[in-house]
């Protein structure tokens, strides 16, 4: 498995990815009008994309199997609070490969990204019955923060959750 930025002609699997995750883990509906804006995320190339691929043999393609975005300011969601923080979004893996450890890598290699791009805290945002990435998200030492928790729309509560990164 490889770990790379996105290419812009993968956003399209990138989008077909987030959905399917998001729809097997039943954090929504296949017709839920959220699946629009999965597909659209950095698709405009402002923000980091990774994805995690599988060389295909002969090197004529990579098959996309994973992805995670990085969005800070200007473009920074709604829990992200300075010019320091950066949030995480749209972490995703294709439902036949997870628990494999894509999504782990997925994250360890972003937050070395961000690292290396200066920022000093992560954040991102989790829905209650995401039980699996609360735990992984733990484990690479993400913190609760019930006090940043907020409705995107009625009934809709996301979950908060942040690392500090080293100032090394």
């Amino acid at each position: 498995m490889l770990i790379r930025e996105a290419a812009p002609e993968e956003m399209t699997v990138v989008g077909d990815i987030r959905v399917a995750a998001y729809v097997a883990g039943r954090s929504m509906s296949a017709d839920s009008s959220y699946a629009s804006t999965l597909r659209e995320l950095g698709a405009d190339g402002k923000d980091l994309v990774l994805v995690a691929v599988i060389p295909e043999s002969g090197g004529l393609s990579d098959r996309v199997i994973g992805t995670i975005m990085l969005q800070r300011g200007p473009n920074g969601g709604q829990v992200v609070d300075g010019p320091d923080e950066a949030e995480i979004r749209a972490l995703a893996v294709m439902p036949d490969a997870q628990g494999s450890g894509v999504g782990a890598e997925l994250l360890d290699r972003l937050i070395e990204r961000a690292n290396e791009m200066g920022i000093r805290q992560l954040v991102l945002c989790t829905m209650p019955e995401m039980h699996a990435a609360h735990r992984l998200y733990e484990r690479a030492g993400f913190r609760r923060r019930p006090e940043r928790d907020w409705s995107p729309v009625a009934g809709v509560t996301l979950l908060v959750y942040d690392l500090r990164l080293d100032d090394s």
